[in-house]
């Protein structure tokens, strides 16, 4: 079998407390997750259950307090400043707010350019790369002469995804990547990135609190309730026949179009409020 491209192993992650001589507060729990060569892996759950904070430890964003995290066979846990930097041309990452992640100061064409001309390209080799990544996300030619602001958000998250894919990378980390967006403008960005993943094989760590999202761009999904992976499985399997109650609480937590369907979840949800969720601390979910 190929070594994973991506292999996390009982990461843990710990924030100071708050007061004078808090204890540390650990908010992962020894979380195991692989993600394979051109694979897409859905990491779903709540706000505050740890997934975002995976996603920041893979790129070098947080200190794990303990575990490992292996890229393509190397071990980068605690990869240097230097290291990560190199590393960013085969790590990427595609924020939330595609207001906040986009230099406001420079045009379009400056910040995609901008990190090729830094990793050694000539302005020349970088332009022509930005004329392809433009057409790759599907914007106008004249977007590289203009500013982030005269853009909506789709076409700015459309930007974001551009500047992720100019290095060629790996692995991109989709950190709520469509959250910030409108529906309508959320499906477009959706079928861009699958249609990209497909064209160009590159690998994605998908993060969302969304199961119906996840369900439509993932190969195989990972539950993560309260800093622990609770369900890994294919992700027909676990977004539409879950087999932990939390998963369970997330699938039936998803609108649907349908209002008999979405009248029969709503009860649902309320039968499974009142259960509670089993202990996870320390545990982890074996794999379907």
């Amino acid at each position: 079998m190929a070594e994973p491209l991506l292999q996390v192993e009982k990461l843990r992650v710990q924030f100071p407390g708050r007061g004078f001589r808090a204890k540390p507060h650990e908010v992962l729990h020894g979380v195991s997750l692989a993600i394979g060569q051109g694979e897409v892996l859905g990491l779903v759950g709540e706000s505050g259950s740890g997934k975002t904070t995976i996603g920041r430890a893979v790129l070098g964003l947080v200190k794990p307090s303990g575990g490992a995290i292996r890229f393509d066979g190397e071990d980068i846990t605690h990869a240097g400043a230097r290291r990560r930097r190199e590393l960013a041309r085969h790590i990427q990452v595609v924020f939330q707010d595609p207001y906040s992640s986009l230099n406001p100061a420079l045009t379009v064409g400056d910040i995609l350019s901008e990190p090729l001309i830094v990793q050694g390209a000539s302005p020349r080799d970088a332009r022509a790369r930005v004329r392809g990544l433009l057409e790759q996300v599907e914007l106008p030619k004249d977007t590289a002469d203009r500013l982030p602001r005269e853009f909506s958000g789709g076409q700015r998250q459309r930007v974001a995804i551009a500047r992720a894919l100019a290095p060629r990378p790996k692995l991109i980390v989709c950190d709520e990547p469509v959250s910030a967006l409108d529906l309508s403008t959320q499906a477009l960005v959706l079928k861009l990135l699958i249609d990209i993943q497909q064209e160009t094989g590159v690998a994605f760590l998908f993060i969302s609190h969304d199961l119906a999202v996840v369900r439509h761009i993932s190969h195989r999904v990972s539950v993560i309730y309260t800093g622990n992976i609770v369900e890994t499985g294919p992700a027909a399997a676990v977004t539409s026949d879950p087999r932990h109650p939390y998963s369970k609480r997330l699938l039936v937590a998803a609108p649907l179009a349908d209002p008999v369907e979405q009248r029969r979840r709503r009860e649902e949800r309320k039968r499974l409020a009142g259960q509670d969720l089993p202990e996870t601390r320390g545990t982890q979910a074996p794999s379907r």
